[in-house]
């Protein structure tokens, strides 16, 4: 008789979730522990979490268990994002070619339907509010604590999963005090706090519903998802200190001003700002990286092993896409977990840096340029290109966005497109011949040079 595969997995988020699934139509027990209560208990504020914005990657994880329109059916497309200009100007610009979205998700929302799916897809077991304390990582042994009767238990399994965000507590007790084990955590100098922008009385969205919403205004910015529920969930990004930012709107009447002069429209929109500006707290942002990501029979997923800024809509997709990547492994390797651990952080370790320098870098983009006139001429020149040529050029997002091209090679390839781009911007005449053959002449050759 064969011996029943068991597996732990900390952290029941969404990559958690996910992940669980996978296991168990492989064959394994799955049991769950999460650290917070139950968040399909509590009263889920769609304006409490950044929302998430589903991709191609997100996708392509999801339909590997079948589970995909489960998520749709919570899901809204966004094909574009809406630029929104200091005097009201609205301006629409596709994320990609006709048809292509990503898809506005609420963090809660996603998370306690990945639960449910869990639980009655993948028959796993969830276990709330009990916290890792420690692990013997060769044995597979973790050891735990029940927050509530501060019950201390241990539990064991062939394989453990830490899925359990970006200060990981598996990391954390274990991994980290290991010898040889590298980790940086890095916070980036701005902070955000969310908004929530609600419905209209009758239930109607107050801005476009199937768009991703930009107030870019230079060294911060506003952005804006929709909800299901006609609710948009909206984010302000600025630093923590200094002459605008955070430490400088310190009573009321400066987050008034603040929005009345940066943001009119925007202002003009909120019925409530101030009781939505009190209602969530100011949060910051931070990058970890580490390796190695799997230790006897130890590995980490997700956040836990590549958190990064959710400034390319990546996070959730990336988390995702290292269950693709493990499932693929464990079908190569026959379930050799020694085997499948080394080649999945060789493979992905790449790839979660890659992530977090787009994500870095993504900033700055939607910040400073997506409302610079050359910026967008830039875009233009690019979309054109590769409408005429799709084999040798794809723009940086739709790799990023809308395929499943690993995000190291996409960064190396942005790269080399932004050192050819800059070029061809570099004539002052650029934007009465940008649609000519000589321009079109100018890449390829530029592409052959390469």
């Amino acid at each position: 008789m064969n011996k029943e595969k068991n597996a732990i997995i900390v952290g029941a988020g969404l990559v958690g979730s996910l992940w669980a699934i996978y296991l168990s139509k492989a064959g394994y027990k799955v049991t769950i522990y999460e650290r917070r209560p139950d968040i399909r208990k509590a009263e889920i504020s769609a304006g409490k979490s950044i929302n998430l914005a589903l991709s191609y990657r997100g996708w392509t994880a999801l339909k590997g268990v079948g589970i995909e329109d489960e998520i749709k059916s919570i899901a809204i497309p966004m094909p574009g994002r809406i630029m929104h200009s200091e005097i009201g100007e609205q301006t629409f610009q596709p994320y990609g070619k006709a048809g292509e979205a990503i898809y506005s998700v609420s963090r809660g929302g996603i998370n306690a339907k990945m639960m449910d799916l869990a639980e009655n897809l993948g028959k796993a077991t969830i276990h709330y509010n009990v916290q890792c304390t420690g692990a013997d990582l060769n044995a597979g042994t973790i050891y735990l604590e029940n927050l509530l009767t501060k019950e201390k238990f241990q539990d064991q399994a062939d394989v453990v999963f830490a899925c359990d965000g970006a200060f990981s507590a598996v990391r954390y007790t274990a991994m980290q005090k290991m010898d040889r084990f590298d980790y940086s955590q890095d916070y980036i100098d701005d902070g955000y706090r969310e908004l929530l922008l609600p419905a209209n009385e009758d239930g109607s969205y107050r801005m476009e519903k199937n768009a991703l919403h930009i107030w870019p205004r230079g060294r911060f910015m506003l952005i804006a998802l929709p909800n299901e529920d006609g609710s948009f969930t909206c984010t302000l990004f600025m630093p923590f200190k200094g002459e605008k930012s955070f430490e400088s709107l310190n009573n009321d009447a400066a987050v008034e001003d603040f929005f009345k002069e940066t943001f009119p429209d925007f202002y003009d929109l909120s019925p409530d700002l101030l009781h939505s500006w009190h209602s969530h707290p100011l949060s910051s942002l931070a990058i970890v990286r580490c390796y190695p990501w799997t230790m006897g029979k130890f590995a980490l997923m997700g956040d836990a092993a590549h958190a990064t800024v959710p400034f390319y809509g990546q996070g959730m997709n990336g988390g995702f896409e290292d269950c693709t990547i493990m499932a693929q492994l464990m079908e190569k390797h026959a379930e050799d977990w020694t085997k499948i651990f080394e080649e999945y952080q060789i493979l992905r370790k790449p790839d979660g840096d890659a992530l977090q320098d787009l994500s870095v870098q993504n900033y700055f983009v939607m910040r400073d340029f997506v409302a610079d006139p050359m910026f967008l001429l830039q875009k233009k020149i690019e979309g054109r290109f590769s409408e005429l040529y799709p084999n040798k050029w794809l723009p940086l997002y739709s790799q990023v966005s809308f395929s499943d091209t690993r995000y190291s090679d996409a960064w190396k390839a942005g790269l080399k497109q932004d050192a050819i781009m800059k070029k061809v911007m570099d004539r002052a005449d650029i934007a009465q011949v940008w649609d000519s053959k000589e321009i079109e002449e100018n890449i390829l050759n530029l592409i052959d040079q390469e």
